[in-house]
């Protein structure tokens, strides 16, 4: 039985979960585990950024890309609260992310003596954002709780996770039993009844549609056997995208969605929310509505549908497929009428300029395997309709959360974890300015991330929101910014400068071919809103 650390018994852990990468920042509390790291650099990698925010946003971004639980660490009191943008996101994400996170003298948590970076109830903070959380307290503990915590944040419906552990705990040795294995997720079961119900209800409808979120990211294939057996239009949004390839032919993006939406007769909701649908479309007796979700609390929590399967996406449709071949009428091929809805999108959107031609030049630059990296922006606005996507995993969006400033940090995540796939990372102005000083990480980590920053000077959302609610009167809207090509190559990064999406295509492939970090500067002036494309009114109910 080794002989370990508190440290030593966590990094052991993590190696056996496949976890051989921490994003994470030094500091007083957490000294003897970067010591630990120090001891395992020839299995461990640690990528050190300039700043607590952007050690999470790693961790999301690489968990995003990847799918698989990813680990970060941070001292407590302002480390913590500086992560918290980033754990609250991948709370929202559904994303595996492990945080370990400092704490002060074991015998003094809570006691209000003033250590430093002390913090009431840390644990009971970590608790409001994470899935789970706890502390660690022994070196005994630390490979049961570090299982747990990734078994937690992978069994059921993914999402962040904490432990806490004092300065002077990580420092303490004793014998201590590292498992043989990773904790077993729990079986998949088959509810026959459910699925049966199910398959009727679709197997009937005349014009049933599927609906899809980030629940459904590893059901493609099923997905697209249930679209075709059903010649059911497929819609998604943000993490949704990709999972059918938008060159599908019964593939139609959220806007077209919402026009087919008045005239559906059932619709399959895998693995989303279901929220814009319930909340804005409207529902009402005559739409029939099956859902799947891996969490048994969402599928009532807006009303109760016609059937539920409760359970990982991939083998619950798996089921229906093989129910629905018995339940499944002949239908008409529907490729007339969304081709005149794709007609109708492809008109409206020519009035969304300079955007599209912008994103039209992204997606000719950056592969299909490609990892585009969203922004609350006036382009991100417009991707996440705009945007073709093939494959899944590869449009990353904040969710509900929607927090300025993610982006950059989330597509340094992703790159370090996909280093053969080329990342671009667009943001504003406003948005990248909150992590522009991980363009020293980027190069320090020799990260390859290509950034795009849409320059307006201003913060272009809230100054549209005020010139059209309220009178043009306009009040911390305006930006004063760098000169972002000056400014990257400061950093020793490439910078160029595109004018126009011609020129923003060359500078991409250019970008791209140094596989190094870039930056491309598209200095524009304001631009046409895409919120009638997402706002979108109710159709029934």
């Amino acid at each position: 039985m080794p002989r370990l650390s508190t440290a030593e018994a966590t990094v052991e852990t993590l190696l056996l979960h496949g976890l051989d990468t921490v994003y994470a920042l030094p500091g007083l509390h957490q000294d003897p585990l970067f010591d630990a790291f120090y001891h395992a650099s020839d299995r461990l990698r640690v990528i050190h950024p300039r700043h607590e925010q952007t050690a999470a946003y790693m961790a999301l971004g690489a968990a995003l890309a990847t799918g698989r639980p990813q680990a970060f660490g941070v001292v407590p009191g302002p480390g913590l609260l500086n992560a918290g943008a980033a754990l609250l996101t991948a709370y929202g994400m559904n994303a595996p992310v492990i945080g370990l996170i400092g704490q002060i003298p074991q015998a003094d948590i809570d006691r209000g003596h003033g250590h430093l970076h002390e913090i009431h109830d840390q644990l009971g903070l970590m608790r409001h954002i994470t899935k789970w959380a706890e502390r660690i307290r022994s070196p005994q503990e630390a490979p049961t709780l570090v299982s747990q915590a990734i078994w937690q944040a992978t069994s059921g419906r993914p999402r962040p996770v904490a432990l806490e552990c004092a300065l002077d705990t990580w420092a303490k040795r004793s014998e201590v039993v590292i498992p043989d294995a990773p904790l077993p997720l729990p079986p998949e079961s088959i509810d026959d009844e459910a699925v049966e119900t199910a398959a009727r209800i679709l197997g009937n409808a005349e014009r049933p549609i599927i609906v899809l979120g980030g629940g459904a990211l590893d059901a493609s294939a099923e997905i697209i056997k249930l679209a075709e057996m059903l010649e059911a239009p497929v819609s998604s949004y943000r993490r949704g995208r990709g999972i059918i390839p938008s060159s599908h032919r019964l593939a139609v993006d959220m806007p077209i969605g919402h026009r087919l939406w008045k005239d559906a007769d059932a619709v399959l909701a895998v693995g989303t929310r279901f929220f814009i649908q319930n909340g804005s479309w409207g529902i009402d007796d005559r739409l029939k509505v099956v859902r799947v979700d891996i969490d048994p609390d969402e599928p009532e929590r807006f009303r109760k549908p016609d059937a539920a399967l409760v359970g990982d996406a991939a083998p619950q449709l798996r089921a229906l497929i093989a129910s629905l071949a018995r339940h499944n009428r002949e239908r008409a091929s529907r490729a007339e009428e969304l081709n005149g809805h794709r007609a109708w999108f492809a008109e409206r959107l020519s009035k969304l300029e300079p955007q599209v031609s912008f994103l039209k030049a992204i997606r000719n630059a950056l592969p299909e395997d490609g990892i585009f990296v969203d922004e609350v922006s006036q382009m991100g606005f417009a991707s996440r309709v705009a945007l073709p996507i093939e494959k899944p995993r590869t449009f990353l969006s904040p969710g509900y959360q929607d927090n300025l400033g993610w982006g950059f940090g989330t597509a340094l995540g992703a790159k370090a974890a996909m280093p053969g796939r080329k990342v671009l990372a667009i943001a504003g102005d406003g948005g990248f300015m909150y992590q522009v000083g991980e363009l020293a990480t980027a190069v320090r980590h020799n990260i390859a991330v290509v950034v795009v920053v849409f320059d307006n000077g201003a913060f272009g959302n809230v100054k549209r929101i005020q010139q059209e609610r309220y009178g043009n009167r306009l009040i911390a809207s305006d930006l004063q910014n760098p000169d972002f090509a000056k400014l990257a190559e400061s950093f020793g990064i490439a910078s160029f400068k595109a004018l126009d999406a011609r020129q923003l295509e060359d500078a991409l492939h250019k970008a791209f071919a140094l596989n190094a970090p870039a930056l491309v500067w598209v200095p524009h002036g304001d631009v046409p809103s895409p919120w009638d494309l997402i706002m979108m009114p109710k159709v029934r109910g």
